[in-house]
């Protein structure tokens, strides 16, 4: 009888030690299946963007995986609002904040006047915003150097356009989408100083009937490359572009914060201007965890610090030699040997 109860005993043992080692190699592989947070603490972390989509293909997508990222990673609690017009924007902020969120992000420079007075209204709450460079001591702020990613998509277009005609469609007039056209119009210049560079900016982020409309007018004017920043209206230009290489014109559309190819396929996107929003927005929710929170400071993100750059699959449609090219203006511009105008 001893004996059994030994021989019981011991293969309980062995199957703890087995369900032991599964659930170690479990959490190792997966990271989220204790949930177990940085800092201990698991986060509730609000979105806010601005007029447009969180399903726009661009900005507000890019900032919603990074917050979808966190929860799949530690169990975050996240969730998002989409104001529909100016005045929907406080109250959104405000649903989060007042409702004991330990982190509100705002998506876009177009809030910032929103965010800075939540935030000194509500000293104690914690809010982020991407694309300004504004220093409220709850605040953490993050700007790109989207010129710096938009020069190397300049490069690429001043060698590939067959019309030398190249077009930039924007969405408002401000400072990151400005920094996007300066960018773009160097990059172009520095390679193919014959090329003709023509702009539009529509006023517009959410409108894809305009970006349609842009693009058309672009294309008719032999324009070959387009390259947008405007959200949501952006995907009317891949749409212009796409209903064109179906007929059998080749023209091409330069996708902006995520990869488009994605979305939009490889037959019209040539390649795409990476800006890092989703890893913004994750290492400083991450950092606010860990009581590293970097409130009252501007976080800069460039090619140095590997916040914007192309797309991984730009080789698809991009000639070695071009993208060889560009790694070299690349790393000029790391090293301070170029110099990008911001407008």
């Amino acid at each position: 009888m001893k004996k059994r109860i030994n021989l019981m005993l011991v293969f309980v043992l062995m199957v703890s030690m087995a369900l032991t080692a599964c659930g170690a190699k479990k959490t190792e592989e997966g990271g989220a299946a204790t949930g177990e947070a940085p800092g201990g603490k698991k986060l509730k972390v609000g979105m806010v963007t601005d007029l447009g989509s969180v399903n726009d293909k661009s900005f507000n997508q890019n900032a919603w995986e990074g917050l979808q990222k966190l929860k799949a990673d530690f169990g975050y609690d996240v969730k998002y609002l989409e104001p529909k017009q100016d005045s929907d924007v406080d109250p959104s902020l405000n649903q989060f904040v007042k409702g004991g969120y330990d982190l509100t992000w705002a998506t876009a420079f177009t809030l910032d006047d929103a965010v800075t007075r939540i935030a000194k209204e509500n000293p104690n709450a914690k809010l982020g915003i991407i694309d300004s460079s504004i220093e409220v001591p709850n605040v953490a702020a993050v700007s790109f150097k989207e010129q710096e990613g938009a020069y190397l998509v300049g490069v690429i277009a001043g060698l590939m356009t067959k019309t030398n005609k190249i077009g930039f469609v924007g969405g408002m007039e401000i400072p990151p989408i400005q920094r996007f056209s300066a960018g773009f119009r160097e990059g172009i210049k520095a390679v193919n100083p014959d090329a003709k560079y023509i702009e539009n900016y529509t006023g517009q982020f959410t409108r894809a009937d305009m970006g349609k409309s842009a693009a058309a007018t672009m294309y008719n004017d032999g324009v070959d490359i387009i390259f947008h920043a405007s959200g949501l209206t952006g995907n009317g230009v891949f749409n212009e572009a796409k209903e064109r290489v179906a007929k059998g014109q080749k023209v091409w559309v330069i996708g902006v914060d995520k990869d488009q190819s994605l979305t939009f396929g490889d037959e019209v996107t040539l390649t795409s201007m990476i800006k890092k929003v989703d890893v913004a927005v994750y290492e400083i929710s991450k950092q606010l965890a860990e009581g590293k929170f970097p409130g009252g400071k501007v976080t800069q993100m460039g090619l140095k610090e590997d916040g914007v750059g192309i797309a991984d699959t730009s080789s698809k449609n991009v000639p070695a030699d071009v993208l060889k090219k560009v790694e070299e203006y690349k790393t000029k511009i790391i090293n301070g040997e170029i110099k990008i105008p911001e407008k």
